[in-house]
């Protein structure tokens, strides 16, 4: 299977290009990004073939069915990673949480995140790639504080890889900025800058896009690369936890093969609702998708109206922090998916020069098709954590976004499944105000706190990080990235 430019082709890139070249240079023409041609029509014929199957045989069966030039060697090794999560066998637990209400617990990884169950298979994907064309990749990774620790941990000491993370200082955890801060190999580097996430992501596109940048790195052989899930490596790995998380609805007794369910997910980058909707295209029957936002609600905006407007904006600091995003880059796949790649190029052209764009009435309306919103602030979503919690489930404050969309934006009696995509320990002050009404700023506090009213044990790789020495101390201003980064290099 090949991939196209998501707003089309300027004359001087290839028309098409392979998963491989895809992954390893994921930007594309008028600054879009790559999208496959088609996707796998599996059907049901699909679902029933892996009832039975572990995770790992169902994952690798996706990948063939992409068609994707990578050895199968290397996918057996990638997928051999979810070996060291919590259970091998079922990385991506389901829980019932009510009769209706499901939570696909996506963060069993060594990072304790949902980004692991992509970047964990990608890291490898990557590296094998870079070895088999003799070639030396500069990985970039901007992060709202889950996608850094991922890609640090799967990148961490593989050949032929090094690494410039970028994170917004002050917005993340104090748990997630240990995570990376910490991180001592010698092809990684962190960079804290003075801005938020959309600032760190702006910066990351920039040099992903720029020839002078690239003409640096390559006088040192080096090529350019991203770990943000504007790379397809990410969301090819993303769709598939999709597909898991109703074949396990099924081995539950709780739907029949065919029923059809709604899919719940917290918006960020729009990389996690971007693998629910090829997913449902793909195989399984979905009724809609919901998408939870925090009060940086644009998301919400666009879903409702139509509109896409960023004017007059500025991140609002949340505890939800992995949402504080306005410019979530999976957009712009579903609307070349929905529109194609002339409209995409108007519209998100006009987004960069003008800060906002209107769908047309039409265009609204297949949007709608698929998706429905909502948006939780603080206040909503301490609460659910606390009555959840109350009723024996404990959830971070992203996954208590998606509590209001359940309640909101259901209109059918259908089973709903929520994707939880971070530990309780990676939020744990913001977790310990809503279960005790007492506000800590001490991570190792709350996270205390949470253990002994929960009567759970703290993960090994969060109280482990406590004890460890700060290594990377970076902190700049955004014009300072490209010579941090040349520096290290």
């Amino acid at each position: 299977m090949n991939f196209i430019e998501t707003r089309g082709n300027d004359g001087k890139m290839p028309k098409e290009v392979t998963f491989s070249e895809a992954i390893l240079s994921p930007m594309s023409s008028f600054g879009g990004i790559y999208s496959p041609i088609s996707l796998p029509d599996l059907g049901e014929t699909f679902l029933e073939k892996h009832i039975h199957s572990s995770y790992k045989v169902m994952a690798a069966d996706v990948l063939n069915e992409f068609g994707i030039d990578i050895d199968a060697a290397v996918i057996d090794e990638a997928l051999s990673l979810y070996d060291h999560f919590d259970d091998p066998e079922n990385p991506a637990p389901l829980c019932k949480v009510r009769d209706d209400l499901y939570v696909s617990e996506l963060y069993h990884g060594p990072t304790r995140a949902f980004k692991d169950m992509a970047l964990q298979p990608f890291g490898v994907v990557l590296s094998s790639l870079a070895q088999q064309r003799n070639e030396n990749y500069l990985i970039l990774a901007a992060t709202s504080g889950d996608t850094g620790p991922a890609a640090l941990d799967t990148f961490r000491n593989r050949a032929n890889i090094q690494v410039a993370c970028l994170y917004p200082d002050g917005g993340t955890s104090d748990v997630q900025r240990l995570q990376m801060v910490t991180e001592d190999a010698d092809n990684l580097k962190v960079i804290g800058i003075h801005g938020n996430f959309d600032d760190a992501q702006s910066a990351l596109k920039l040099l992903l896009s720029s020839e002078s940048f690239k003409a640096q790195l390559q006088q040192n052989n080096i090529h350019l690369s991203a770990a943000n899930s504007v790379n397809f490596g990410r969301i090819i790995f993303q769709l598939i936890y999709h597909i898991h998380s109703y074949l396990e609805l099924v081995r539950q007794d709780a739907i029949n093969l065919g029923d059809k369910v709604y899919l719940d997910i917290p918006s960020g980058n729009f990389g996690n609702a971007l693998g629910a909707y090829y997913a449902a295209k793909m195989c399984i029957p979905v009724e809609k998708i919901m998408i939870a936002s925090n009060a940086n609600n644009v998301l919400t905006q666009w879903i409702n109206t139509g509109c896409y407007d960023l004017r007059d904006s500025a991140v609002i600091p949340t505890t939800s922090p992995a949402m504080d995003i306005l410019k979530s880059s999976n957009v712009e796949r579903i609307l070349f998916d929905l529109l194609g790649a002339e409209r995409t190029k108007v519209l998100m052209l006009q987004l960069d020069s003008q800060q906002y764009y209107q769908l047309e009435p039409q265009e609204l309306e297949q949007l709608q098709s698929i998706f429905v919103a909502d948006y939780c602030d603080d206040v909503q979503g301490q609460a659910y954590i606390q009555r959840y919690f109350e009723a024996g489930y404990l959830m971070d404050p992203h996954t208590a976004t998606c509590l209001k969309t359940y309640e909101t934006c259901k209109t059918k009696p259908l089973k709903t499944i929520v994707y939880s995509t971070a530990e309780w320990t990676k939020f744990s002050p913001t977790i310990a105000a809503a279960l005790t009404g007492n506000s800590s700023k001490d991570d190792q506090e709350a996270l205390s706190t949470i253990a002994k009213k929960a009567n759970i044990e703290i993960p090994i790789q969060i109280s482990a990080l406590f004890d460890k020495s700060i290594t990377q101390k970076t902190l700049i201003n955004q014009q300072d990235i490209e010579k941090e980064i040349l520096d290290f290099l």
